[in-house]
C-alpha cells in the first residue's frame, strides 16, 4: 500500500543497513530506531530472526500510521496515538490475511518498542497497554509414540554418509528425548560438560540454569559420539559439531530428523522439539509428578507444563472410544 511521499506500508520496508529503519519515520524518530534494535540484540539478546521479525512489525506499523496521518511519523505522533489507531492497524492486518499468531507477535513487537521508549524517557503512551493480544489457537503438543521414539534413536546412525555424524545425531536425539532439552539448549553445550555424569547443568530461557538428571543411556550415547568425533577442542569448544567443525546449527538437526522420519515413514510432527514433548508426555504417562516435570523442562509456569495433561487425556479418551464395548454404535 503506497502512502504519502512515496511511503510503502509493507513489512518489506525493513532496512537494516546502517542500523536504520526510517522509510516511514521522521528525522527525530529515525534517529532513535537503531538504539532500539541494538537494545534488542545486545541487552535482550534476541536471535537475529526475532530481531528481524520485530523490526518488520514496527516498519509495517509505521508505514500504516504514516499513510493514516499523511506524513512521516514523528515521536509526538507515537505519543498521541490512540487505541483506535492501534486497532485500525490490526484490522488492516486481518484484511491482509495475517494469522492470529502473526498478529499476536506484531502486538508484542509494538508493545516492546513502546516499553523501551518509556523506560528510556523518550515518550509515554499508556494506551498501548489497552491493546489486547489476539486469541491464539490452543494446540496440545504432539509427542512421538514410545516405539517410534525408540526406532528414531536406533536408526539415527543408519542413513548417514559418515559414521561419526550418525553417532552425533543419535547422541543429540537421545539427549533431547532422555532429558527433555530444547534443541537450542543441547546445541549450546560445550565440551566442559564432558565426561557426563549423573546430571547435567543446562542454561535455559532467560539464562536460567537448571540441573537435569542423566540416564546411563544418554551418557553412553554422548560418550560414543565423543570418541568418534574428528573435532575436539578445549572446554569452550562446542559439544556438538557440524560437518565443517563449527557448532552444529539447529537447521542441521532438523534436516537429519526429516531424513529419519522419511525413512521410517513417520509423520511431519516428528521433529527434534517433539522429542522434548515426548519426554514430558511419557514421564507423565508413567506416573511422573507434574511439578517435577516442570522443573526438568525449565518451564517458568506450571500452566505451560499442564498442556501435557491434555495430551494424556486425549490419549485416554481415544483408547476408551476404541476399546469400550458401548463406544461402538
Amino acid at each position: 500500500m503506497a502512502g504519502p511521499s512515496g511511503l510503502t506500508a509493507t513489512p518489506s520496508d525493513t532496512t537494516l543497513a546502517g542500523s536504520t529503519l526510517a522509510l516511514a519515520a521522521a528525522e527525530d524518530l529515525a534517529a532513535i530506531l537503531p538504539r532500539w534494535r541494538d537494545w534488542l540484540m545486545v541487552e535482550r539478546q534476541f536471535s537475529p530472526h526475532t530481531v528481524t521479525a520485530y523490526v518488520g512489525d514496527l516498519t509495517a506499523f509505521l508505514g500504516f500510521f504514516a499513510a493514516h496521518r499523511g506524513h512521516p511519523i514523528r515521536l509526538r505522533d507515537l505519543a498521541d496515538a490512540g487505541l483506535a489507531d492501534f486497532r485500525a492497524w490490526l484490522a488492516r492486518r486481518v484484511t491482509a490475511g495475517a494469522t492470529a499468531t502473526s498478529r499476536a507477535r506484531a502486538v508484542s513487537s509494538l508493545r516492546n518498542f513502546y516499553g523501551w521508549l518509556d523506560r528510556a524517557g523518550i515518550l509515554h503512551n499508556p494506551k498501548i497497554g489497552a491493546l489486547s493480544t489476539p486469541n491464539l489457537p490452543r494446540t496440545a503438543p504432539k509427542p512421538i509414540p514410545v516405539a517410534d521414539a525408540a526406532a528414531l534413536l536406533e536408526a539415527a546412525e543408519t542413513f548417514v554418509e559418515e559414521p561419526w555424524i550418525g553417532l552425533r545425531d543419535r547422541a543429540l536425539f537421545t539427549l533431547l528425548y532422555g532429558c527433555g532439552l530444547r534443541i537450542s539448549e543441547a546445541l549450546a553445550l560445550n565440551r566442559d560438560a564432558l565426561p557426563l555424569g549423573d546430571s547435567l547443568k543446562v542454561l535455559g530461557k532467560g539464562k536460567k540454569e537448571r540441573i537435569v538428571p542423566l540416564l546411563p543411556a544418554v551418557a553412553e550415547a554422548v560418550a560414543y559420539y565423543d570418541a568418534g568425533c574428528p573435532f575436539k577442542g578445549g572446554k569452550d569448544a562446542p559439544l556438538f559439531f557440524g560437518a565443517r567443525g563449527k557448532r552444529m546449527d539447529p537447521a542441521i538437526a532438523q534436516k537429519s530428523m526429516r531424513s529419519l522420519r522419511s525413512q521410517l515413514q513417520l509423520p511431519d510432527t516428528a521433529t527434534p522439539h517433539a522429542l522434548r514433548h515426548s519426554f514430558a508426555t511419557h514421564l507423565l504417562g508413567s506416573g511422573g509428578d507434574l511439578r517435577a516435570i516442570q522443573e526438568l523442562l525449565g518451564h517458568a509456569s506450571l500452566s505451560t507444563t499442564q498442556r501435557y495433561t491434555e495430551v494424556e487425556t486425549e490419549q485416554l479418551l481415544s483408547v476408551y472410544r476404541n476399546a469400550h464395548p458401548r463406544a461402538v454404535s
